[in-house]
């Protein structure tokens, strides 16, 4: 049974990783955890004077370097002046050259929020009139291409490799302590260290490249990596490599020196190693609390330390549980986890689902901030899927309990052993080696006939020489015997050792619990990939915080500011195509101001003889109303004290004439007021 599942699993195992990582891919871009809430200029629009300098506002805080801030005429050259920097707040700002000409600047941004995700974007104003500009705003993200899926890759192997190292380690040195000299798990607590290290090394030197140009040949950029060095995030991977240098020491010891101790030297190392593995262990959970999520917004106070907690907690059940299923399946017939081992850690899993619970309670609650967060953001949506997993891994877990209590009553059974039982054992014992006894004496008799046949039937040689066949002969069944003796001794142990493993696996209740405890790991291969997509994701608080910061600075614009709209237009004629734009300030009912703009299809003004406007209110039957704008200059009307009489949507409709007898009415509906 056991050889026909083998194969089973590590297919299962494999299937099971791949589709963490198919989930990292389709992970994309990391998400911005620092929103644009406002500008000035604001996006679109169009100002009569050149301003000083271009200044926005985030969300939070976030990190700037030289090149975080720019401002690009419309032929792409930059027109920025200085270094950016913070004018108060979260606004941040950078100063323009004087006398700059009309047309339409573009400014891009890309910035490092200070849970260490990086941010960028782009969006376009105009000065006096809009232009064609040879700028692109599209594809302005932070996080993507080759480096920053190569990022997103390290961050789940750095997460597993801390569960499988302080989870593991944990398991071996609180549950199951025979299992320090069990290679299989000796090996999985060092591969655990080892994807760590790698990992974090790897982060440090991808870290330039990810929050800059995203170039995969700046990872190697000493200069970028000197900036990292001096940001949050490059001291807490520092860090985390100086605290893996400890845990070093510490795998060392356990794997090493513990199990050449006596039992009293041993029960004062273990509490050695327990208090230093929990320092070194809370130490690298604090690595990652101190630079994402928890180190900003809400009470970073007590959300930091709550972290730390969630992810020991994390490390105890999962790392653990990994632990337990490599002892279940590669343990060696000698030294098989015991039932008693079993339950210490089903102890350890159900304290740390507790503490899960009470920190990932808080932590929702911190990240989410509303009950609608869950449906309208994708941080809400993937912790619906987080939360659906655990509850799926507590009720497999809950099976592997059942499974724990049946070994353990099978296991004190099988201990329930009489005398009779075990002199039985060892009647049967000594009669089977005296029947090896016999088979060698019989093998070697068979031996020393064959010799002296051989020796009776020579002729032809002296008696020296006859002399030294027979002493040679001897010496060769000799070496026969003990050659033959050492392969039923290797034989003897091979099958004793298959019985064993076979007796073993026979175990209806091991079975069941290895099968339980596969299934927990499986689901908790994808709950790791989900978990490393929600640190990457934008919070749902930060989120609806932003959209209605934009609401608002909207509302505030359109209350305070223009309507903006753009049409375009083909009267029919040779030099008939164009757009027309129209500002409305305040758009709102009562008086306002308006201005029209003609553009030819690449940008330039487009001076044509007469634009005439009309408004009308169709739910209320009002109108049209006609607007007669004056012409102010080449592609410029303006018109004063234009009359809205309510709020509504008003469909707003454009006649230009591009001659005497051609012309083109366009129109476009409009909320007002």
């Amino acid at each position: 049974m056991t050889s026909t599942i083998a194969p089973r699993v590590r297919t299962l195992v494999l299937l099971l990783v791949a589709a963490a990582g198919l989930l990292l891919a389709g992970a994309g871009p990391v998400s911005a955890h620092a929103a644009l809430t406002g500008s000035d200029p604001r996006q679109g629009a169009v100002v009569d004077k050149a301003p000083q300098q271009v200044s926005l506002t985030f969300s939070e805080k976030v990190a700037l370097s030289d090149d975080s801030l720019r401002v690009l005429d419309p032929k792409g050259k930059r027109v920025d002046r200085g270094d950016p920097a913070g004018t108060g707040g979260t606004t941040y700002a950078v100063k323009l050259h004087g006398g700059l000409p009309d047309g339409t600047y573009t400014v891009t941004y890309q910035v490092v929020s200070e849970d260490s995700h990086p941010v960028a974007g782009a969006y376009t104003f105009s000065i006096g009139a809009p232009s064609q500009t040879s700028v692109s705003v599209d594809g302005q993200t932070a996080g993507g291409g080759v480096v920053g899926v190569l990022y997103g890759f390290g961050r789940y192997v750095s997460y597993a490799g801390f569960i499988v190292l302080v989870g593991g380690a944990a398991f071996v040195l609180g549950c199951w302590r025979r299992g320090t000299a069990v290679r299989s798990v000796q090996r999985l607590v060092v591969s655990g260290w080892l994807a760590l290290t790698a990992a974090t090394l790897g982060l440090l030197l991808m870290r330039g490249s990810y929050t800059g140009s995203g170039k995969v040949g700046d990872i190697f950029d000493l200069e970028l990596l000197g900036q990292v060095l001096q940001t949050k995030t490059g001291a807490a991977l520092v860090s985390r490599l100086l605290l893996l240098a400890a845990a070093a020491l510490f795998i060392a010891v356990l794997f090493g020196a513990y199990d050449k101790r006596d039992d009293e030297e041993k029960r004062d190392l273990t509490f050695g190693l327990a208090i230093g593995g929990t320092v070194v262990a809370a130490g690298l959970a604090a690595s990652w609390a101190m630079s994402e999520h928890a180190s900003t917004g809400l009470q970073p106070g007590l959300a930091m330390p709550v972290d730390v907690l969630h992810l020991l907690a994390v490390a105890g059940w999962l790392g653990g549980l990994t632990a337990l299923l490599v002892a279940l399946y590669r343990a060696p017939a000698e030294t098989p986890v015991d039932a008693a081992a079993v339950r210490r850690f089903s102890q350890l899993a159900f304290g740390s689902v507790l503490t899960l619970v009470a920190t990932g309670v808080y932590q929702s609650w911190r990240q989410l901030g509303s009950w609608s967060a869950f449906t309208g953001t994708r941080y809400g949506q993937l912790l619906l899927i987080k939360i659906g997993l655990v509850v799926l891994l507590v009720g497999i877990a809950w099976i592997s309990r059942r499974w724990t209590a049946r070994l353990a009553e099978s296991g004190v059974a099988e201990s329930d052993v009489t005398e009779s039982d075990v002199a039985e054992s060892d009647v049967a014992e000594a009669d089977a080696g005296r029947v090896t006894a016999d088979e060698a004496e019989k093998e070697h008799v068979a031996t020393g006939a064959g010799a002296s046949t051989t020796a009776k039937g020579a002729s032809g040689a002296g008696s020296a020489s006859g002399a030294g066949d027979a002493s040679g002969a001897g010496s060769a069944g000799a070496d026969g015997d003990s050659e033959r003796a050492a392969q039923l001794a290797r034989q003897r142990a091979a099958i004793d050792t298959a019985r064993r493993k076979r007796e073993r696996d026979a175990d209806p209740n091991r079975f069941g619990l290895r099968r339980s405890v596969l299934a927990e790991a499986g689901v908790a291969v994808v709950l790791l990939a989900v978990t490393t997509m929600l640190t990457s994701t934008e919070p749902g608080r930060t989120e609806e915080q932003a959209a209605a910061a934009t609401s608002s600075a909207t509302a505030d614009a359109n209350a305070a500011g223009a309507l903006t709209l753009d049409m375009s237009f083909d009267t029919g004629a040779e030099d008939g195509k164009g757009v027309v734009r129209i500002d409305l300030d305040p758009a709102r009912p009562g008086s306002n101001e308006m201005h029209v703009y003609v553009l030819r299809p690449n940008g330039r003004a487009f001076d044509i003889p007469e634009v005439k406007i009309a408004f009308t209110l169709e739910s209320q039957d009002i109108g049209p109303l006609p607007v007669v704008p004056d012409h102010i200059s080449t592609g410029h009307w303006s018109a004063s004290g234009v009359q809205i009489p309510m709020a509504g949507e008003w469909k707003v409709a454009v006649t230009v004439r591009t001659s005497d007898i051609d012309q083109a009415t366009v129109s476009k509906n409009a909320q007002i007021g």
